[in-house]
């Protein structure tokens, strides 16, 4: 995408509001794009998809878990459950991409997965590969779910098969699913800290196998009740089966009932700023290392900085990182 080639980001917003799939697959092609001249087309593009609804409506979901759990084809069941009750879904499912010095790439196999029906204006799908990124999700992750809340109800970020470190998807979503697969593993692995913290709603798939699968929900429901857990919310084990839909309906309607906890509670809108406040840190630090920080203000001058600027969190991110960059341009220049 050249200079020449870049989409006016007005019209694109009111394309992306209006839900046109060209103009979903145009913002998300350009929140990929590195160039410099992209980098500010994007940043103009969030700036007018920004406002209220960043913080208090739709529904940001993270599905995680170990790969071969089933979490594609779960996702597929939910999202029939989902344009049953006619909510609109957008989906952005994370696959694993091969070393560098192999070339990079990724076989999407997410997409090829999540089976749904042909020509269904209510959902869209994007793949992308991790780019080598630990933590689960790559970081274009975080402004492709922000734009794609702007235009869909459900917003479901699918992760890369993850082990017990890869936590990131919690400093994105409102609720968070963790998918176990029955007969992988003994109790310790549910009681150790990591991944088995951070989810609202688990579910142990492919239930149809019967004692296996009801011997890890019962498991799970024993570490579930840990002391740093809400005393508010239950944390459900869901026994489902993508294969048969056999728990789904009850397994779906937990996510509405998780949304409606957050609301009630006044929790959603600052939850959603502090994860966007953790997503600038974290990538000015991964960018500028804890030094650029410092010439940021520091951490907490960061974090004031956003809080004051709630629904502009990307615009904020690239004004600090330009900020940052002169900075170490000028600590950089050589004394005469």
């Amino acid at each position: 995408m050249t200079y020449s080639k870049l989409p006016d980001p007005e019209r694109l917003a009111a394309g992306i509001l209006r839900r046109e799939r060209a103009a979903v697959a145009s913002g998300l092609n350009l929140l990929d794009n590195k160039l410099p001249a992209a980098r500010q087309c994007a940043i103009r593009l969030l700036a007018c998809l920004s406002g209220e609804r960043w913080l208090n409506e739709g529904h940001l979901v993270g599905v995680t878990g170990p790969p071969g759990a089933g979490k594609s084809s779960l996702v597929s069941a939910l999202i029939r459950e989902w344009r049953r009750a006619e909510r609109t879904v957008g989906v952005l499912a994370v696959d694993p991409s091969s070393r560098p010095e192999l070339g990079g790439g990724a076989l999407l196999g997410d997409r090829i997965r999540i089976k749904t029906q042909s020509h269904d204006e209510g959902l869209f799908i994007r793949s992308l590969a991790t780019r080598n990124q630990l933590g689960g999700v790559a970081t274009e992750v975080w402004p492709m779910s922000w734009l794609m809340l702007a235009c869909f109800d459900i917003v479901v970020i699918e992760t890369v098969g993850v082990g017990q470190t890869e936590i990131d998807i919690a400093e994105i979503s409102d609720t968070v699913c963790y998918v176990a697969q029955p007969g992988s593993g003994d109790t310790i692995q549910y009681l150790k800290s990591g991944i088995i913290e951070i989810p609202d709603i688990f579910a142990v798939n492919k239930s149809d196998l019967g004692a296996p699968a009801r011997k890890t929900a019962a498991e799970i429901s024993r570490s579930a009740s840990r002391p740093d857990r809400r005393e508010d919310w239950d944390y459900p084990v869901c026994l489902v089966s993508a294969a048969t839909a056999a728990g789904m309906r009850p397994f779906h309607d937990h996510f509405a009932r998780h949304r409606e906890f957050l609301r009630d509670a006044g929790l959603l809108a600052p939850l959603r700023a502090r994860h966007q406040c953790a997503w600038v840190v974290r990538l000015l630090q991964e960018e500028f290392g804890t030094f650029g920080l410092q010439l940021a203000g520091g951490r907490s001058a960061i974090e004031q900085r956003l809080s004051e600027t709630r629904s502009g969190q990307f615009e904020e991110y690239e004004r600090m990182r330009e900020h940052i960059l002169s900075r170490l341009l000028s600590v950089n220049q050589p004394t005469v």
